[in-house]
């Protein structure tokens, strides 16, 4: 069993797809038009072939009170390493990108947590 394919409940395909790509370096990998919205994902350019993500509508009924209550509580979606987070934290701030938390040592990694723009947070995580 692997993981090939999960995924961030997003508020808007189009501004999702830009934040994902443009400002955290994903690359588009798929992109099937479906009515108003599209089967969109994104992968890593340094995994090719690896898991993507899929930028799903978050239009289900359930999705804004969780996505919501994640937030609140400060809970992030989903967690992405990278090799420094400071040097991320460093990158992303000076792109515009928001943190909630800054980089913070938790042990065995340190952690950074950032909005996405679509209603999620996401932490950064490396080890130490």
């Amino acid at each position: 069993m692997r993981i090939t394919l999960t995924s961030i409940l997003v508020d808007d395909q189009k501004k999702a797809l830009a934040f994902y790509t443009d400002v955290l370096g994903f690359e588009k990998r798929t992109e099937i038009p479906m009515g108003e919205h599209s089967w969109l994902t994104v992968g890593s350019p340094e995994q090719p072939g690896g898991t993507e993500i899929s930028l799903e509508p978050d239009e289900h009924p359930a999705a804004g009170p969780f996505k919501a209550a994640l937030a609140e509580d400060g809970i992030p979606f989903t967690s992405f390493e990278v090799d420094d987070v400071h040097a991320e934290h460093e990158r992303l701030s000076a792109l515009g990108v928001t943190f909630t938390q800054a980089p913070t040592n938790v042990g065995p990694v340190t952690t950074a947590v950032l909005d996405d723009t679509c209603g999620n947070l996401i932490q950064l995580h490396s080890p130490n």
